[in-house]
């Protein structure tokens, strides 16, 4: 009988939200809940370490919001402050102690575990898998990688002086998942809550 090695969890919630406003989204309450740790429960699920990148500033803010997380959570803090998602997933990577994790953003509280399920699925084998959908949009931060391998493709774009999450992608060996594979995966689940408009059209439909 073949063991298959927990997944690890990475979240991402280093960025300066501009577009949120001077709130930081992370922390802000979605219906009453923190949205990051909407995201922690939900991702928790599917994995067994949790890893927050998160700014210096952050930190005390982030660990009064999952105060009352069930799950195993570790904050890795970013060296320099807002490089963007590429640094960040590097940074939370590094600190994961699985041979594959899951990344979510902190903004996309309605994540379906069974998401990460099925990508884990996919990337056993090679480097990762992500979800592109019709408009050949690639869902990069809601997706699974192979830790080691990706970090290190983060860095050396990063060194290339390239901050775009594709171009670390560019020379790994990771599967596609198309939304036809997607019938069992909630509808919302890519749903990002990056502005406050957002916010309050999220907080009505779980209101209803």
């Amino acid at each position: 009988m073949t063991t298959i090695d927990p997944l690890g969890g990475v979240v991402l919630a280093g960025g300066y939200s501009t577009r949120f406003g001077e709130d930081d989204k992370a922390v802000a309450e979605l219906a009453g809940t923190p949205m990051i740790k909407r995201v922690v429960d939900r991702l928790a699920t599917a994995t067994d370490d949790v890893v927050i990148n998160c700014r210096e500033d952050q930190v005390d803010a982030v660990r009064e919001a999952l105060a009352d997380c069930d799950a195993s959570i570790r904050i890795a803090t970013d060296p320099v402050p807002d490089r963007g998602p590429l640094a960040g997933i590097r940074v939370g990577l590094e600190t994961v102690d699985r041979e594959y994790a899951a990344v979510v953003a902190c903004d996309m509280p309605f994540v379906d575990p069974a998401l990460f399920e099925l990508l884990y699925d996919r990337a056993r084998g090679r480097d990762g898998a992500l979800v592109q959908l019709e408009d050949e949009w690639y869902q990069t931060t809601q997706a699974v990688y192979r830790t080691d391998a990706m970090a290190r493709a983060c860095a050396e774009a990063l060194e290339d002086g390239d901050g775009r999450i594709l171009a670390a992608l560019e020379d790994l060996d990771y599967a596609v998942v198309d939304e036809d594979d997607l019938e069992d995966i909630a509808d919302e689940t890519f749903e990002s809550i990056d502005t406050q408009e957002a916010l309050r059209e999220a907080e009505t439909r779980l209101e209803e």
